[in-house]
């Protein structure tokens, strides 16, 4: 497994300080996130998954933990937006340059308006996806938060 993805540069670049979390990753699990906190041993509501949306059609990333689902309502609500939904997973891929199940907030081909749950800044450290399947980065919630450029607000269901 590669340690440098686009997510790791860019965070190098910007210079933002994160510690890598390799973890075997399992295709088949029914919830990626949740296995993830499971095979590193730390609670899934530490463990941050990354979802491509599209919020009144246009492309904005979302940051939740892994053990919630996002509520479509409040997050159109947070961008300015009328409705939200789940963008398809080839187009994420195609947009972000990352494969799904590996889809990182830091280092995306193109800059999109990006939210992360408020619940991260209850964590010294928060979990969220290194751009690849099976690497997750640890970083301080607020140094995640500047550097996806995020607007941090109650997201979940």
């Amino acid at each position: 497994m590669s340690k440098t993805t686009p997510a790791t540069v860019a965070l190098t670049k910007a210079g933002v300080a994160f510690a890598l979390f390799p973890y075997d990753y399992d295709p088949d699990a029914p919830r990626v996130g949740l296995q993830a906190a499971e095979a590193l041993g730390v609670a899934p509501e530490q463990v941050f998954k990354t979802l491509m949306v599209l919020v009144d059609g246009a492309p904005a990333c979302v940051i939740v933990p892994s053990d919630c689902e996002v509520s479509m309502k409040k997050l159109a609500a947070v961008l300015g937006a009328k409705s939200a939904q789940m963008m398809k997973p080839a187009d994420a891929e195609r947009l972000t340059g990352y494969k799904v199940g590996g889809v990182s907030p830091f280092g995306q081909r193109k800059a999109v308006p990006t939210a992360m749950d408020e619940t991260a800044i209850l964590f010294d450290q928060v979990l969220i996806n290194g751009g690849q399947r099976g690497l997750l980065l640890g970083l301080a919630p607020e140094d995640a938060r500047r550097a996806a450029q995020a607007v941090l607000a109650d997201l979940t269901a």
